[in-house]
């Protein structure tokens, strides 16, 4: 009888400690501030737009699941939030799916002939072999902000199949994301200052997609008393502030070469002062002005005053219809030429309009290409349309390897002073400088090829 009685003591001694560290844990996760919103058993608080997808509770999970022809399906928050940090569980089981959480986002039911249009910033789950989760997509209005190709070191922290955990930052104008505590993107960005928060079963059209689910768990918000979790050194910010440098950004060593305001630290090529006709500073814009396609004709290229040689150099550019121009590197200045100053060049071009398109070898004139030697590989949709700003990257390395970029994606590859190089250079038309685009530093120039072209967010890290 009394082993009866001291067992019941016991049991009731064990049920009384885990009731407390039950309360103690719900107390500490209020104090954090964590909301969940999702409760494990409903879809309270949530609303499906747009696509014909379905979504269900199974398991502790939302799961979404693929339908034949629907369009990109979204189940959504029923509130809207502005500056916070979100956490969560993701698994996509194929990788044949497409996935991803929409931020701060808006709904236009107007859109697609009445079926509706979700859009805003999405954090991507990309188990394809691009392997782009993680970056961040503007669903539905300006699409891909940070492609993973910025930051390849993230790129196979998605594991598909399996959870992973998510956490998404929004606070200002700043988007962060991690997947299983790896960084990922980095975006500073004006548009949206709230909107609501959404889960996304992409669209499919082919049977082999249909059926194939999305899991979601474990979501949980946090508003209030936020605090940024630390972000390596040396991560990539797409900044769309234009002639605007982060906190972030400052501390990892990025300078402004255009303060939007001024031509200081440029010059005119072969000139010691800035041009005095030709090119224009209005309204946080640089812009080279027309001259009717006469190359060097009128305020003739500019050059920063500082050289350069291992270095990322980002800048945004504007054509006008049919225009020419661009970004060249390693300009020594020593060729005394005529015409425009000889070096490296990121090509700037109207690749429908300008006849240079359709000049040199395999298309090596072309937007983004290094000129009349490599042709830059891109897609349609990664350009934007003319009148609109594109956003180039040129990064040297200390060992000499070269990237272009265009809209975030790489689109060139080499390596100066490589026998491959040499061997382009040989056939190009600059065969006759003597170790051209090899020099150990340059200038950076801004090409005036008489056509009327604008840049800004002219910026640059040393390497």
């Amino acid at each position: 009888m009394k082993i009866e009685k001291r067992q019941l003591q016991k049991t009731f001694l064990t049920a009384l400690i885990l009731c407390g560290c039950s309360v103690y844990a719900t107390a500490q996760n209020a104090e954090k501030g964590w909301v969940n919103l999702f409760d494990g058993k409903t879809l309270n608080g949530w609303k499906k737009l747009a696509g014909e997808a379905q979504y269900k509770v199974e398991d502790g999970a939302i799961v979404g699941t693929t339908v034949m022809n629907s369009g990109n399906t979204f189940l959504v928050t029923e509130k809207e939030y502005g500056d916070f940090i979100l956490e969560l569980d993701a698994k996509v089981e194929s990788e044949l799916s497409n996935s991803g959480v929409q931020t701060r986002s808006h709904f236009d039911a107007g859109a697609n002939n009445g079926k509706g249009k979700v859009y805003g910033r999405q954090m991507e789950f990309d188990p394809s072999e691009r392997a782009w989760s993680g970056g961040i997509y503007d669903e539905g209005r300006r699409d891909w902000l940070y492609p993973l190709s910025l930051n390849p070191k993230a790129k196979g922290a998605f594991k598909t199949g399996e959870f992973n955990h998510i956490r998404v930052e929004c606070i200002g104008n700043e988007m962060r994301t991690w997947i299983n505590n790896v960084p990922c993107a980095y975006v500073v960005d004006t548009v949206d200052q709230q909107g609501f928060i959404g889960l996304q079963v992409h669209g499919i059209n082919r049977e082999e997609q249909a059926g194939k689910n999305v899991y979601f768990k474990n979501i949980r918000i946090k508003t209030t008393g936020l605090t940024s979790k630390s972000f390596p050194a040396g991560i990539y910010v797409v900044n769309t502030v234009p002639n605007f440098l982060s906190p972030y950004e400052k501390k990892n060593g990025w300078n402004l070469l255009f303060d939007g305001k001024t031509t200081k630290g440029w010059v005119g090529a072969y000139k010691d002062s800035f041009p005095a006709k030709g090119w224009k500073v209005s309204d946080g814009i640089l812009t080279v002005l027309s001259s009717e396609g006469k190359e060097s004709a009128n305020g003739g290229d500019i050059v920063t005053k500082e050289q350069f040689s291992a270095f990322d150099l980002s800048f945004e550019f504007k054509l006008t219809p049919g225009a020419n121009s661009g970004v060249k590197y390693f300009v020594t200045l020593a060729e005394k030429n005529t015409g425009s100053a000889i070096g490296l060049e990121y090509q700037i071009l109207d690749d429908q309009l300008h006849p240079d398109a359709k000049l040199g070898r395999d298309g090596n004139r072309t937007l983004a290409s290094l000129y009349d030697l490599i042709k830059a590989d891109k897609q349609s949709r990664f350009t934007r349309p003319i009148g609109q700003w594109n956003r180039g990257r040129i990064v040297v390395y200390p060992d000499n390897r070269v990237e272009h970029y265009l809209n975030g994606v790489k689109v060139i590859e080499y390596v100066r002073g490589s026998e491959e190089f040499r061997k382009l250079v040989a056939i190009s038309k600059y065969k006759n400088w003597t170790k051209f685009g090899e020099a150990p530093k340059g200038h950076l120039l801004l090409q005036d090829h008489g056509n009327e072209v604008s840049f800004r967010s002219i910026k640059i890290k040393t390497l």
